[in-house]
């Protein structure tokens, strides 16, 4: 979900009436826009590049990378909302590792179907359709999903549906659920909305201090990293070896967020 308005021209996707949200997308200059009836866009694709990130929170929700290597084997990558599928999509095209999607709106995965190339599921890929809430405290779920990427709003974006204290340490529970298991979970926040705070302290209390903030964006979005299971070693040769390594393999901005953080973590 970002705070980046739509441009102002868009259809509605045939849909089932009822207290979900009803997806519908705009498209202008090759990119195709997904939203909830409003301006605010809940995600976008380069519909002849689909496996690219456009929104630049999208490229910053995958920062876990500076951290840990793609899971591999029983491990999934994890994602709380669907959106337009855009990490989804890029994480199947330039990693080896599995994708569990949680979506609560049935319409929304039919959407991404029809409109956002998201893609079958098989081995690699699967959709969970469920409160994103309920999912996280499911204790079969505990320990599945080493890297958990949460970006949760509904149509009003009036700050995540899902962000209380309970609902974060079962986050943790999810990406850690043995002490032994490092995790890390990011965060998709509006860093000039009321609910920045809450969510900030809230994470904070789940996490027990270990979270960090990327730089804002020019939308507001903040994205904010949080680290579970055995304390990370990290200096600044190892921070920065790993950026270089994340830029040349994945093309994301790895340097900039690196260059970011060393003050907090080195």
């Amino acid at each position: 979900m970002s705070r980046d308005r739509a441009p102002a021209a868009s259809r509605t996707l045939a849909a089932r009436p009822g207290r979900l949200d009803v997806p519908n997308f705009s498209e202008e200059g090759g990119v195709r826009f997904l939203h909830f009836g409003t301006p605010w866009v809940q995600g976008a694709m380069k519909v002849q590049k689909p496996a690219d990130l456009v929104l630049e929170y999208t490229r910053q929700m995958m920062a876990w990378l500076l951290f840990l290597e793609p899971p591999v084997g029983a491990d999934s990558i994890g994602t709380l909302g669907l959106g337009a599928g855009s990490l989804v999509r890029y994480c199947l095209k330039h990693t080896p590792s599995s994708v569990h999607a949680v979506e609560w709106n049935p319409q929304v995965t039919a959407a991404c179907r029809a409109y956002f190339r998201l893609p079958a599921e098989g081995d690699r890929f699967r959709i969970t359709h469920a409160d994103a809430g309920a999912w996280v405290e499911d204790i079969a779920n505990r320990g599945t999903c080493p890297v958990l990427m949460v970006d949760l709003y509904d149509a009003e974006a009036r700050g995540p549906v899902r962000d209380s204290v309970a609902f974060y340490q079962a986050c943790r529970r999810v990406i850690s659920g043995h002490s032994h298991q490092a995790g890390v979970m990011t965060v998709n926040l509006f860093g000039a909305h009321e609910s920045f705070s809450r969510n900030l302290d809230n994470l904070y209390e789940a996490f027990e201090g270990r979270i960090v903030v990327l730089p804002e964006m020019d939308a507001g979005n903040r994205v904010m990293v949080a680290f579970a299971g055995p304390p990370l070693e990290i200096t600044t040769e190892m921070l920065l070896a790993r950026a270089d390594v994340v830029e040349a393999q994945y093309g994301l901005p790895a340097r900039k967020w690196a260059r970011f953080l060393l003050p907090v973590l080195c």
